[in-house]
């Protein structure tokens, strides 16, 4: 046949001119021209090119990082695709995993120390290994509205479940706790402890809290590794962070125990303030990037190492100057910031400091780090969202008139000189948050219960418009 190739060539065979022209059919309009032939060939070609290097030699497909088992072979239609992806990403928060193939030639140079592992939120349900046993109860201290919840739940624990509770002493030691007779036989059987001094970090295996978002702030500082699932009771003023409604608290944690329940993991940031690191190395910067000793060693003395579930704050302190700080990124000077202070926050502290400093609130599955400046002085400065990989370096500038102070969840907090430095990134340890409904659902629904977001009374229709538009197409009587 005219135009048919044996090989994947640019041209076809020219006709010889004694050939005789053949005699034109009836359909002989409809034929493809030449050039157009030639191109359907190409990329047939370079399609089969590709699936030669997709098989094996028996015939068996290699299986692309991303691809599943499961995946429509290459010769399925575009339309074929086009209306089963949907279907089989109906489910999913996370993109899928990029391709690592671009056109027929071009890759990426496969690195094995840096696989991207992405599990999809949807599919983060809480599963037990082992029956639990030992439950750790946060309760909101100085709040005598929360006695009776606090006793009922450990009494439900206690004798319903035969759990071991574990309570702050300070909890205990509550006036209304040692003068109840009724609650003494429970109160006996209570394992406590003492912040700062007893580690209970590898005998918890769930948590409890009782009261606002500040119980769940405090129980992730009590947890500076392995964070045991966290099940929250909104019993606070705010509650955003607590879904479960404590109404029906038996019918929630018997669910619990028994497994399947939905997680959101809320990332943390791993800090570390690092003491006269600048002056030990004493090695100017070059066009903005530090020196190799900055990035890669601990020059100067940790004094403190944390993970923080909310917010890095670093502010001016009690100082009435401007403060004045250098932003570092992976060891890069990316600004200098001064006003009031600066914000690293997770996602979930997208909601917290940051949003009444006018950031833009995060979902806590989205893997990202927020700076947000405080007061900048600076009308073009505004908050950004750099990747969860990253380390971010606050230092004190060089020329800055005071020192500035920082906190950690809106603890610990100590004073930042010149020469010291704090270092910020993701931590390999979140916080697994259990969900009342689903990690989506209860997002918005906080959103829209406790920050009222996107509240307002609804318009009311325009009837002056539409007796206008009836006025307009009545005739006119005369």
């Amino acid at each position: 046949m005219e135009g048919q190739e044996s090989s994947c060539s640019s041209a076809t065979p020219e006709r010889s001119s004694n050939t005789p022209e053949p005699v034109r059919s009836s359909t002989s309009k409809h034929r493809k021209s030449p050039k157009r032939r030639r191109e359907e060939k190409r990329s047939q070609c370079h399609h089969q090119d590709d699936q030669e290097h997709l098989l094996l030699p028996d015939g068996e497909q290699i299986r692309l990082p991303g691809q599943h088992e499961h995946s429509e072979p290459s010769g399925s239609s575009t339309a074929e695709m086009a209306e089963t992806s949907p279907k089989r990403r109906a489910h999913f928060l996370h993109g899928p995993y990029p391709a690592t193939h671009f056109g027929p030639k071009a890759c990426i140079l496969p690195n094995p120390t840096s696989v991207m592992h992405i599990q999809d939120p949807a599919s983060q349900r809480l599963t037990w290994n082992k029956p639990p046993v030992n439950v750790l109860v946060i309760r909101k201290i100085r709040d005598e509205s929360l006695v009776e919840p606090f006793k009922e739940l450990c009494h439900f624990l206690v004798e319903e479940k035969g759990m071991l509770v574990f309570v702050e002493r300070r909890v205990v030691a509550d006036v209304s706790l040692t003068t109840d007779e009724t609650f003494a036989t429970i109160r006996k059987q209570l394992c406590t402890f003492r912040e700062g001094y007893d580690d209970i970090s590898h005998c918890i295996d769930l948590i409890i809290c009782l009261g606002g978002d500040g119980t769940l702030l405090y129980a992730s500082s009590l947890f500076q590794g392995s964070v045991p699932p966290v099940m929250a009771f909104h019993l606070g003023s705010l509650g955003f962070l607590t879904p479960f409604k404590f109404e029906s608290y038996k019918t929630e944690v018997a669910k619990v125990f028994e497994g399947n329940a939905a997680i959101t993991l809320r990332s943390r940031l791993k800090v570390k303030v690092v003491k006269d690191m600048l002056q030990r190395t004493g090695q100017p910067e070059h066009n903005g990037l530090l020196p190799h000793g900055h990035a890669n060693s601990e020059a100067g003395n940790i004094t403190l190492q944390m993970q923080v579930l909310n917010e890095v704050v670093v502010d001016r302190g009690p100082s009435s100057y401007l403060s004045n700080v250098d932003l570092y990124l992976d060891g890069r000077l990316i600004t200098s910031v001064q006003g009031d202070g600066v914000i690293v926050s997770t996602p979930t502290g997208s909601t917290a400091y940051a949003a009444a400093a006018g950031a833009s609130m995060i979902h806590p599955n989205v893997p990202a780090i927020m700076v947000t400046p405080i007061c900048p002085h600076s009308l073009s400065f505004r908050p950004i969202v750099v990747p969860a990989g990253v380390e971010l370096m606050i230092t004190l500038s060089p020329d800055a008139r005071n020192t500035c102070w920082v906190s950690f969840d809106g603890r610990k907090r100590q004073e930042i000189s010149h020469g010291d430095c704090i270092k910020i990134t993701t931590s390999c340890y979140p916080v697994p948050s259990i969900c009342c409904h689903d990690l989506v659902y209860d997002w918005f629904e906080s959103l829209a219960q406790c920050l009222h977001w996107n509240v307002r009374k609804k318009q009311a229709r325009n009837r002056y418009k539409s007796i206008y538009i009836h006025s307009k197409t009545s005739p006119i009587s005369t």
